[in-house]
């Protein structure tokens, strides 16, 4: 039986033993992975219902009506590759090379499947986008501390005593996690906006008030310095403006921090003291940094398991690996156009994309102001290639759609950016469509291009990445995982210590110090678009038939709009407006309503994203900040 990785973007990044008989395809999590532990995610246990699904593409498409009519003829791989390519080398002539953009995200995280187009898109020196849409404000808050985002190994969670999740429903996300938490006996707490499945798990819950995680962190900083909780030898070693920064925070009103966060001095006092006591370490979630709020909020978090002497006490990410030479930035011959991912529709509407190649990735699902988006490109004259497994939304409006396979398809690793294994991805059976790198090569000798680098095999770019990396292809193929080595860290910061003080903020217009400012909207409720359990952003809403469109609501807020359980409501903003069913719940606190992101807009006739904004984080690397979203909600 051949080893598996989903290779979903998840942190869990689950080694798999999979096997095909009489035709239908059985996966089970490998019992030998440390952190797959023998199980999967409910998500991970259907991934058979979506290999079978009857749905996938078979045969390339040729759109004949209106973007978004669904109006497609049936084509071969030869015309199809031929059209594509014709197009791009016209555009190339006719606008320039960076009037082309490849679009691309984490929908398959498979090094081979995730990098290697990039290469063509190298060699032809198009434009390239650069990735906000995820983790972006955090990453640079992080950097901004510590020099880098790459936080603890969660095996080290063994040494441990208490984690603290913050703004992240592990339970849902990061399940594997969650249960190598419970399995190493730590105590759990979750800081959070709305009472999570988490949450409600957890041995501790404490409920913040949306964009005052700065607040809350400040204040707990305070306690633990004005009592003197903190690490003093190794502050004093390995810390740079740790004065500036306790004068700072010393200043800090508590009343405030009470009045705002909605949390009692007390409460926070207590956290600090067991925080400090228990030697805590916290693990950072994405959702609540995808907002205006959101990279001075991580960078206020990331010094609290400093102070307390964690040289790096938090989890965000984890580069296991350099994958670089499977992109093949090399083969560029002049620095690249990077278009802000949020930005799409607006350099759509400047005329700035000609030409836009999609994969991995459903931009009409997940990116924000969908109605913007879907405007320009019906209005535009950009020329559209989506290659993926099924007829999605980003699919409907394009020129031509390609058919892929999936990852039982195909040969490749994946790593995770939660834990330091690498695992081996092989082949179970051919059913229908191409692989990324496959028609990479189809579109690179359709071009006439004769480049070796274009066309290296799956395995051949594979043993150079093991070799790159001190790595055995023999050791991953007997046993289907491999642990990445450690390597000797160390603060890239410009003073070579972790700066509560950041110089790199300054530089890019910030305080030094963590600042909160209160953001309000033009609409009177704060939505909050969160993952769905069954769902990885948009993947798997048309197989595993488990979606929840409801919007769930406090019932101070319902009962002021006359809203009961179960009444259709309408959520609207000048982004757009959604119907859909409303659900009273005492875990959404006032003023927060939710709705579950990215399902499928033609299954379902609407997504969150119809209402999310397309502002950014500008001085947070154009970070998303689409939960910074106001809306109001009537009774329809």
């Amino acid at each position: 039986m051949p080893f598996s990785v989903c290779t979903r973007d998840c942190y869990d990044t689950c080694s798999m033993v999979s096997e095909l008989k009489n035709g239908k395809l059985s996966v089970r999590g490998n019992p030998e992975h440390p952190v797959t532990a023998g199980f999967l995610c409910p998500k991970g246990a259907l991934l058979p219902r979506w290999f079978h699904a009857e749905d996938r593409l078979k045969r390339p498409l040729v759109r004949t009506g209106e973007r978004g009519s669904g109006s497609f003829r049936e084509t071969n791989w030869e015309e199809a590759i031929e059209l594509v390519a014709r197009k791009l080398r016209k555009t190339i002539e006719e606008h320039g090379s960076e009037s082309v953009l490849v679009y691309q995200y984490a929908g398959d995280r498979g090094v081979v499947n995730y990098a290697f187009p990039l290469r063509l898109f190298h060699y032809l020196n198009t434009s390239m986008l650069d990735h906000g849409i995820c983790d972006r404000a955090g990453q640079e808050a992080l950097r901004d501390v510590y020099g880098t985002a790459v936080g603890m190994n969660p095996e080290e969670l063994k040494n441990q005593q208490l984690i603290v999740y913050w703004g992240i429903n592990a339970f849902w996300t990061n399940l594997h996690g969650f249960m190598l938490a419970r399995k190493y006996g730590l105590e759990i707490w979750t800081v959070d906006v709305v009472r999570t499945e988490t949450a409600k798990r957890s041995d501790r819950f404490f409920q913040i008030r949306s964009d005052t995680d700065v607040l809350f962190a400040l204040g707990v900083a305070k306690v633990i310095i004005e009592e003197g909780l903190y690490e003093e030898a190794f502050v004093r070693e390995n810390v740079y403006g740790f004065e500036e920064f306790k004068n700072y925070v010393i200043k800090l009103d508590f009343d405030l921090v009470e009045r705002e966060t909605g949390v009692k001095r007390e409460t926070i006092e207590e956290f600090a003291r067991k925080f400090a006591e228990k030697g805590g370490v916290i693990h950072i979630g994405y959702g609540f940094q995808r907002s205006l709020a959101g990279g001075e909020a991580v960078r206020a978090i990331a010094i609290l398991p400093a102070l307390i002497g964690h040289r790096f006490g938090f989890i965000y990410d984890m580069k296991t690996i350099d994958k670089s030479y499977a992109e093949g930035a090399f083969l560029r011959t002049r620095p690249a156009r990077r278009i802000p991912q949020i930005k799409l529709a607006e350099y759509i509407e400047r005329g700035e994309i000609k030409f836009l190649y999609v994969y991995n990735s459903n931009p009409l699902a997940s990116l924000p102001n969908q109605n913007r988006l879907r405007k320009a490109l019906r209005e535009s004259d950009v020329f559209v290639v989506t290659h993926d497994i099924f007829l999605t939304d980003t699919a409907l409006y394009s020129d031509v759609v390609l058919p892929a396979n999936t990852f039982f398809e195909r040969l490749d690793i994946a790593d995770s950016y939660y834990h330091r294994y690498i695992a081996l991805n092989k082949p179970v059976a051919r059913l229908h469509g191409k692989s990324n790198s496959e028609v990479t090569r189809l579109l690179a000798r359709a071009l006439g291009i004769d480049n070796p680098y274009l066309y290296e095999s799956d395995e051949e770019v594979i043993r150079k990445i093991l070799e790159l990396n001190g790595l055995s292809w023999e050791e991953l193929k007997a046993r289907g995982f491999i642990k990445a080595p450690k390597k000797p860290r160390t603060w890239e910061t410009p003073s070579g210590k972790i700066e509560f003080y950041s110089q790199r903020a300054v530089g890019r217009g910030l305080s030094p110090v963590p600042e909160y400012r209160k953001f309000e909207g033009k609409y009177p409720l704060r939505l909050l678009t969160p993952t769905y359990r069954m769902t990885i952003t948009s993947q798997y809403h048309n197989t595993h038939g488990m979606i929840d469109p409801n919007l769930y609501i406090n019932p101070s807020d319902a009962k002021e709009r006359d809203i009961e359980d179960g009444d259709t409501v309408k959520v609207f903003n000048d982004n757009g407006s959604i119907r859909t069913e409303a659900r009273l719940t005492e875990d959404v606190p006032r003023g927060i309503v939710v709705l579950y992101k990215a399902f499928w807009a033609r299954l379902l006739g609407w997504n969150a994203n119809f209402l999310t904004g397309d502002e950014t984080a500008e001085k947070y690397g154009n970070g998303s900040a689409y939960h910074s979203t106001w809306v109001e909600v009537k009774k329809v």
